[in-house]
């Protein structure tokens, strides 16, 4: 079960074995894997509460906590140690891209509908969202690739984040089928969803309110604005005054050269990866202080320290986000 990207396939592999257990090993059996209320392993009807839902591998499977363990403790040795992988997570919207609906395009945007779809940058959407794609992503997507395995978790809706992906990576080289959305945690971003060892997971995300347990594993970037949206910015948007974030100083850019330093950093040791700890790494190079101790009667959150924002002098960070209703936006 430690190589991720065939996960949904070994459990559709699994479902489809025939059952040989009798009833002594059903009440043995620790139902860690169970889809549609049912034990994969012995059959058994499970509670469906048991566990955690992983939809995003295989619709209606539910992994035990001990099982998820399990699962992020092999694939980290499998990669990390093995390979010499971090993770990386990736949020979507204003980190790698800018959507807009075409209703909330301003008259000085409009020249925009013409250049859709012929521009390597630029698509339309079922004919009502425009997306820009954020400067350096492709470059940006290549080099992380050799040094992580990488996740798209956004809080827009499957369908959505499935539409866009088949632009920027139509032949899962880069997230495969690791894309967590909406559907998966509404509420809240969570590592608990990602199969790996936190201390070996990097987060890359504009909105850091977002990833309330998780914060010292995140580096926040400037937020990626091309269109005017919801018209609030006295000054004109990139889109409006025809230029853009640049290439080598951007957002990505920036976030790229410490990811570099901190998977360098990480396996600068050959013996002792087993303590190595990306959040540790970013405290140090990012000169942060490291938080304070936690009282022994509270549940200890290593992950509640710091993030970064990169930013270049063309850009402003901005903490809302101006998506027409992403969350819910329907694709067909």
């Amino acid at each position: 079960m430690a190589v991720v990207e065939n996960l949904s396939l070994e459990f559709e592999s699994a479902i489809h074995k025939s059952s040989s257990s009798g009833s002594s090993s059903r009440s043995s059996c620790g139902h860690r894997y169970a889809r549609n209320g049912f034990c994969i392993t012995c059959k058994s009807k499970v509670d469906k509460r048991q566990g955690r839902a992983f939809d995003y591998i295989l619709p209606g499977l539910r992994i035990s906590h001990e099982a998820v363990a399990l699962l992020k403790r092999s694939t980290t040795q499998l990669y990390c140690l093995k390979k010499k992988k971090l993770h990386l997570v990736l949020d979507l919207d204003h980190t790698l891209l800018h959507s807009i609906s075409v209703s909330h395009l301003s008259k000085k945007e409009k020249y925009l509908l013409k250049e859709a779809d012929s521009r390597e940058d630029l698509w339309r959407l079922d004919r009502e969202l425009l997306t820009k794609l954020r400067p350096f992503v492709r470059e940006f997507l290549k080099e992380a690739n050799e040094m992580f395995i990488m996740y798209v978790y956004t809080m827009g809706n499957r369908e959505y984040a499935k539409s866009l992906l088949k632009l920027i990576d139509p032949k899962k080289i880069y997230f495969g089928d690791r894309v967590i959305t909406y559907d998966d945690s509404p509420f809240n971003k969570t590592l608990d969803l990602v199969l790996a060892e936190e201390r070996e997971v990097v987060i890359v995300d504009d909105t850091r309110d977002l990833w309330t347990h998780h914060k010292s594993n995140l580096v926040e970037i400037s937020a990626y604005h091309y269109f005017r949206g919801s018209g609030k910015k006295k000054s004109e948007s990139y889109s409006e005054e025809k230029r853009d974030e640049g290439e080598n100083d951007g957002g990505l850019a920036n976030v790229l050269k410490l990811l570099k330093q901190v998977h360098c950093e990480f396996f600068r040791v050959k013996k002792e990866l087993e303590s190595q700890d990306v959040r540790v790494l970013l405290q140090e190079l990012l000169g942060v202080e490291p938080s304070s101790p936690t009282p022994s009667n509270q549940k200890s959150q290593p992950e509640t320290i710091t993030s970064v924002k990169t930013e270049n002098s063309n850009s402003t960070k901005l903490h809302s986000k101006t998506l027409p209703s992403i969350d819910n936006l329907q694709i067909s």
